[in-house]
């Protein structure tokens, strides 16, 4: 094992780079996504770079182990534009030798036809957006590939990167537990080393909550959700976070390093960062307009803002990420980035009932949901920080 891959949980550093656009909105998406006619793909290039430099100057030298394509839809980028991005994070940051680069993918016949031209770009992981093996479903959710167009994508990229995954939706309305069952079943038949598994949320803004759409009731939610895990278990890909499952080995190693509290760059219009410096988490958040963001990277940079967070607001943060993964809230890393013990942030009285009620469990170093405190996370946070 190289010296960067022995390091590489004690000094991550990722790079998150988003691109805006899509060929058309989700119902259920809140992400900073846009349909654009026309997209001038050199100024956006010339506008990462510069972007780029101006975050190598505020972090330093940094080791990159992780960089990230988000969206948006990256791979509706040129795969041009994308090497010109991998060059410059190149030139001024340092690479890990085995560092992951992923691209989020659409399961579009556009962008399957390209995915040997992203792997040679320097793409070595790919996340496909199936979200569903219905077509039904798929037309509900709003997406513009069908089942078989989805089944298509996942074979073509599984011959061209070494290491894929796949994003599906579950508890959409009226769904049973037997029908995501044989969902999952067709799932895990195609998997290759990780699946992101979802419950269908419908956040403030949406078109689905402009329409009042509402998701799969509680009962058969958690019913659906307790399946998925069992599942997931018996094929031999556990739950490493809430959402996501990997073979051992396999866990997306960039989305580790937001649940951690690792450091992170993020470039693009409307993205978010962290970094700490002088024992100080500073959290950034880039201009959300995509035509705002580009002017301003000829100017004084993107960043909107870049805020000092109290040990506390960081406290709540790392609390809320890390106990969303499975190995738990690491108490050396919340002690490194705020000074305070579990002792002293958690009351004892309160950890030992969650403890008793089979909610948490609590070792020398880390505190983590057991798979019933997970699914009532939420209300669990709340009772340990209030």
């Amino acid at each position: 094992m190289n010296v960067d891959a022995q390091n590489r949980d004690a000094e991550a550093f990722g790079v998150y780079v988003h691109w805006p656009f899509c060929e058309s909105k989700c119902p259920y998406c809140d992400f900073n996504s846009h349909v654009a006619e026309t997209i001038d793909h050199a100024a956006w290039a010339d506008a990462y770079k510069r972007e780029i430099a101006r975050w190598a100057d505020l972090t330093g030298p940094r080791i990159v182990t992780s960089i990230f394509f988000g969206g948006g839809t990256p791979t509706l980028m040129k795969p041009t534009t994308m090497q010109v991005i991998l060059d410059e994070i190149a030139q001024h940051w340092t690479l890990a030798s085995d560092v992951e680069i992923t691209a989020e993918a659409n399961p579009s016949s556009a962008e399957i036809e390209t995915f040997r031209a992203f792997r040679s770009a320097g793409v070595n992981r790919l996340s496909l957006g199936v979200q569903s093996f219905d077509s039904a479903a798929l037309k509900f959710l709003g997406r513009r590939h069908d089942a078989e167009q989805a089944l298509r994508a996942i074979d073509e990229s599984q011959k061209v990167f070494a290491r894929t995954s796949f994003d599906l939706i579950y508890a959409r309305p009226d769904q049973t537990a037997d029908t995501w069952r044989e969902e999952l079943s067709k799932a895990l038949s195609l998997a290759g080393e990780h699946l992101s598994v979802y419950q269908l949320t419908i956040e403030p803004g949406t078109e689905f909550r402009r329409r009042k759409i509402q998701p799969a009731p509680e009962g058969p939610a958690a019913d659906m959700y307790e399946l998925t895990h069992t599942m997931m278990n018996a094929a031999g890909m556990p739950a490493y976070e809430i959402s996501n499952h990997a073979r051992p080995g396999a866990e997306c190693r960039h989305n580790l390093v937001y649940w951690r509290g690792d450091d992170y760059a993020g470039i693009g219009p409307g993205a978010h960062g962290r970094v700490r410096e002088d024992g100080v988490t500073y959290a950034t958040e880039e201009i959300r307009s995509p035509a705002s963001w580009l002017a301003a990277t000829h100017l004084a940079g993107a960043t909107q803002a870049r805020t000092a967070l109290s040990a506390d607001e960081r406290l709540d943060e790392l609390v809320f990420m890390g106990l969303r993964l499975t190995e738990g809230l690491s108490e050396p890393r919340v002690q490194a980035q705020t000074g305070k013990t579990f002792d002293t942030i958690f009351p004892r009285a309160k950890v030992a009932a969650l403890v008793a009620e089979g909610l948490l469990e609590r070792t020398n170093e880390s505190l983590r949901a057991t798979p019933a405190g997970a699914q009532r996370l939420n209300s669990v946070i709340s009772y340990l920080l209030t």
